[in-house]
C-alpha cells in the first residue's frame, strides 16, 4: 500500500494534498444550499459538507470556509434572515450545480444565471430547486468557530420537509437511490448510487444470525 505520514501531507502541491485529504475520508452528501439576501437576491451554492447531527431536534450543519473570499454569500444570507433551503442534487443537475461554486458577485443570483429553476413556496422567503426530489426548509440555530482551520460549522434547524412521491417507505426511511440523489468523491467526483441492502437494527444479543460469517 501506498504511505504518506505527516512530513509528507506537509510538504505535498496544494491541489494534489487537497484532492487526497478530500477523498480519503469517503464519499460526500452534495446539496445545493438555497438562500436569499435582505435585498432580495436569491442565492444557490454547492456544499458537501452537510452532515445530521441528530432527529429531536432535526439538525443538521454544514462547514463554511474561511470568510472574505467570496465564497461566503449562503453564510451572509443565512445570518441576515436566518432562513435557508437544503435541495438534493440529481445527475441533471450536476454541471450546473458545480458550476454554482464559482465565486459571483453578491447582486448576481445562481438560479438565473446557471438557469437552475427555482420554486418559491408560500410561506418561505428562501428559494428551493424545483428540480430536487428532496426539499429541506431550515434555520439557522448556531455556529461554532474552528480554530483548527478558521472555518465556521453552522448548525441550522429542520423546520418543513418536502419529498417527491414514491421515494420514502411505510417507516419513514428515504430511498435515495429513486430519487436520483448522486453523492461527491473529492472536490469534483460526482457519483450515483447503488443500493446493496437495508439492515435491521442492531443488537448484541443477535448479532451472528444475519451476519455473513462462518
Amino acid at each position: 500500500m501506498t504511505h504518506f505520514n505527516s512530513a509528507d501531507l506537509s510538504s505535498m502541491e496544494r491541489i494534489y494534498r487537497g484532492n487526497l485529504i478530500n477523498c480519503v475520508t469517503g464519499f460526500k452528501s452534495a446539496n445545493l444550499l438555497g438562500t436569499q439576501s435582505k435585498d432580495g437576491v436569491d442565492n444557490v451554492a454547492i456544499f458537501s459538507s452537510v452532515t445530521h447531527l441528530g432527529s429531536n431536534p432535526p439538525l443538521f450543519s454544514f462547514v463554511q470556509r474561511p470568510l472574505g473570499y467570496g465564497v461566503d454569500h449562503t453564510y451572509e444570507n443565512l445570518k441576515e434572515t436566518g432562513i435557508l433551503t437544503l435541495n438534493h442534487i440529481n445527475s441533471e443537475l450536476v454541471d450546473r450545480a458545480h458550476q454554482s461554486s464559482a465565486k459571483y458577485d453578491p447582486n448576481v443570483s445562481e438560479f438565473d444565471h446557471l438557469q437552475i429553476e427555482k420554486q418559491v413556496r408560500e410561506g418561505f422567503t428562501a428559494p428551493f430547486v424545483k428540480n430536487a426530489a428532496i426539499q429541506v426548509a431550515a434555520q439557522y440555530e448556531s455556529e461554532y468557530y474552528l480554530k483548527e482551520n478558521d472555518c465556521i460549522l453552522v448548525i441550522c434547524r429542520i423546520t418543513d420537509i418536502f419529498i417527491k412521491e414514491g421515494i420514502q417507505t411505510e417507516d419513514g426511511w428515504l430511498h435515495l437511490e429513486k430519487a436520483g440523489t448522486v453523492t461527491i468523491n473529492g472536490l469534483d467526483g460526482y457519483a450515483t448510487t447503488q443500493m446493496e441492502k437495508r439492515l435491521s437494527y442492531a443488537k448484541v444479543d443477535e448479532e451472528l444470525k444475519e451476519l455473513d460469517i462462518n
